[in-house]
């Protein structure tokens, strides 16, 4: 049985000259995710991964590859991720393709479905994808950018995220997405959270698998 909170760090924020390494610190360390950022540099003003990095370090790591598509169409990108080796894809609602068509070709292919809410998306606009969705990513930043402050208000989103998710018998995970460290990753857990992203906490650590067991051990 997995043991939550997952730790999922964040591709982004990792060194780009030896993936291969880092990878393999926070995998020792306790880490099963990899969360990986795609931009497009049009549904947030940043660009970053293509399927090509996700394919060359599929071979580098068993972590549970969650890639988070942060683009203005990811019908068009979902099925090259997944020939990549992506595990999960998570898509945005406020993007300009319906999430029910991501859902039906995440299911077809066999991979985990996420939805991100931006902080200034409602929940219950989401409601009827959550009914079968595995994660729902809450983002406690503005996205695009990494290493920004967490927001507060985060947590009583994860608290209606609880609830929503009884009220619906749904099967969801909770992640959190944005200013995580040792002291927000605690308080995200107390109120819910069942999955912390983590960028700069971990790699911007001069040790990356210190910093994972921190914020698994620190967040319990």
């Amino acid at each position: 049985m997995q043991a939550f909170p997952v730790i999922s760090p964040s591709l982004l924020a990792a060194c780009a000259h030896n993936y291969a390494d880092a990878l393999a610190q926070i995998e020792r360390a306790g880490a099963e995710y990899l969360h990986i950022d795609v931009m497009d540099g049009h549904f947030v003003p940043n660009l970053s991964f293509g399927p090509n990095i996700v394919s060359g370090i599929r071979a580098y790591s068993r972590l549970f590859f969650d890639v988070h598509l942060m683009v203005a169409h990811p019908l068009h990108c979902i099925g090259p991720f997944i020939d990549a080796g992506a595990d999960g894809i998570t898509v945005h609602p406020e993007s300009e393709d319906d999430p029910a068509a991501a859902l039906a070709l995440c299911r077809e292919r066999g991979v985990r479905f996420g939805i991100a809410l931006k902080p200034e998306t409602a929940l219950e606009s989401v409601e009827e994808c959550l009914r079968a969705c595995d994660i729902l990513l809450i983002m406690s930043i503005h996205p695009g950018f990494g290493g920004q402050v967490f927001m507060p208000e985060a947590l009583e989103r994860i608290r209606a995220a609880v609830e929503m998710r009884k009220r619906l018998s749904a099967c969801y995970r909770i992640s959190v997405d944005g200013g995580i460290n040792a002291q927000t990753s605690a308080l995200c857990v107390e109120a819910g959270a069942d999955i912390l992203v983590a960028g700069s906490a971990v790699f911007g650590s001069t040790d990356p698998a210190a910093a994972v067991k921190v914020l698994k051990g620190g967040a319990l």
